[in-house]
């Protein structure tokens, strides 16, 4: 099953109003022609936090949000894309409860990384952990089993409570293949046709080592679940938050990558009005990549663009992100750091916020990622054109439901009415049917404060003008009879 180039929707299964059977009234009513490249529903699964990512299974579907009927249902009119945190799984779980009960008694007491996997007298050395690109300021927590009295303490690399919500599977135990595997048939059977793998980064902890993509050994997990996938009609496509090397290597492989350099470039070309780095970065890049520009973290910066990115030019556009609102997620060990102190992992916001709410320039920042090849996908915050929640934030106290408003109907409705959405869907229309978009991509030569990019195929070509002192964007392409038609977007 190839993945279909045209334009994906992300939500969250109760964001667009309520649940899943109003998601998929929303997605027939509104969305048919919009979304022909189909729905990434982000975790739908019982889950004790993190807002789906620390999932209990996924062979159930969280009573309030539905059932997997209303997966299936969806997925009559739209290929549907599921996340699998192939790393951990909630503490909360029948498996890591009846671990907590029974200890090394129980039968699941190999799905997980105790120490001893790691130390052979079970305690942890700081000189390693010294090494390790850290999620958290311990990567392992403690907890004391039911029936023994006894503690056992367990790796947990993500989780900001102590002990931590998710808890890290031991991918090389054969129990955990099984786990994957019975995971696998169930998407399979509710006609899921894409899993994204999350966090697949973390999944090998080695001595000596960052415990983050560790080579060789990460290439074996994946290529194991690629077979298990492809065996299924599966596609498969890796979340990772890395050097952009490391996502390079993995398009080599022959992965389906994300683009996380674009929604940085994006941002930069459009708020300093200069187009440079981004051409130099569409003319050498992989093309196998589902693109963003937003999503319910937040603009990658570190890791993601060392090396890319002048420090200290960063600084000066975060500076004006958060003039417009923005928070930040901030790296925590100091040996990821820039040498300068700079330690921006993600700039949070809603990306029409961080825009100025300016409509041309959030159209222009959509034409330019329609045009970069690969899949593009939109999150609903941006479809809707939704600003910044502050007040998400405040009640919370998280820094990244800022961009993760829940729209009632009556909200989503009055929405589809604004201006920017009607121009917005019309320019994923055009990118869902306008065939040179299967062809040939050229960067063409532009001055800096211009983008200039074609796609050719056949007798059919279309290009995209962008003037960046003013935002106007101009798609001139080749129509049926055989004229030129310019589109202003």
């Amino acid at each position: 099953m190839p993945v279909k180039n045209q334009v994906q929707l992300i939500t969250y299964p109760d964001s667009l109003g309520g649940d899943l059977k109003a998601l998929r009234h929303v997605m027939e009513e509104h969305f048919l022609d919009i979304f022909k490249g189909g729905v990434h529903i982000l975790p739908p699964f019982p889950s004790s936090g993190d807002r789906g990512f620390a999932p209990l299974t996924y062979l159930e579907i969280e009573p309030s949000f539905g059932t997997w009927e209303d997966i299936q249902g969806i997925g009559e009119n739209f290929d549907v894309l599921l996340d699998l945190m192939v790393n951990h799984i909630s503490q909360k779980s029948a498996y890591f409860q009846d671990f907590l009960k029974k200890g090394r008694q129980s039968e699941y007491a190999d799905l997980f990384l105790t120490l001893d996997k790691l130390w052979e007298d079970g305690k942890p050395v700081q000189a390693d952990i010294d090494k390790m690109f850290l999620r958290r300021p311990r990567p392992y927590s403690t907890f004391t089993i039911e029936e023994t009295g006894e503690t056992e303490t367990v790796w947990t690399t993500f989780g900001k409570t102590d002990p931590s919500e998710q808890i890290d599977l031991d991918v090389k135990s054969e129990k955990v293949k099984q786990l994957l595997t019975d995971f696998f048939m169930n998407f399979k059977e509710n006609n899921v046709k894409i899993v994204r793998l999350d966090a697949v980064g973390y999944v090998i902890k080695k001595l000596g080592t960052s415990c983050f993509f560790v080579e060789p050994e990460v290439y074996e997990f994946l290529d194991w679940v690629l077979d298990l996938a492809r065996s299924l009609d599966i596609e498969i496509l890796p979340e990772i938050h890395s050097h952009y090397s490391i996502q390079y290597k993995l398009a080599e492989h022959g992965c389906w990558i994300y683009d996380f350099i674009l929604p940085y470039r994006v941002l930069d070309t459009m708020i300093n009005k200069n187009s440079a780095d981004l051409l130099a970065y569409l003319k050498d890049r992989p093309h196998k990549q589902f693109t963003m520009l937003d999503c319910h973290d937040g603009v990658p910066v570190k890791p993601d663009l060392d090396e890319l990115i002048d420090t200290k030019k960063a600084r000066e556009l975060v500076d004006v992100c958060l003039e417009r609102g923005s928070n930040l997620s901030l790296i925590l060990s100091e040996e990821h750091k820039a040498p300068d102190g700079f330690d921006v992992h993600q700039i949070r916001c809603s990306y029409y916020s961080v825009l100025d709410c300016n409509d041309d320039a959030y159209l222009a920042a959509r034409a330019i990622q329609f045009f970069a090849p690969g899949i593009p996908q939109v999150y609903y915050v941006g479809l809707l054109a939704g600003e910044n929640d502050q007040e998400a934030v405040e009640r919370t106290g998280e820094g990244r439901e800022i961009n993760r408003h829940n729209f009632t109907m009556p909200e989503i409705e009055e929405s589809l009415q604004k201006p920017v959405v009607q121009r917005l869907m019309q320019l994923i229309r055009f990118r869902n049917d306008y065939d040179a978009f299967n062809g040939e991509f050229r960067v063409l030569d532009s001055a800096a404060d211009e983008i200039r990019l074609s796609w050719t195929k056949d007798e059919k070509q279309c290009t995209l003008f962008i003037d960046l002192k003013t935002n106007k964007t101009v798609i001139d392409y080749t129509a049926e009879n055989g004229e030129t038609v310019q589109y202003h977007v």
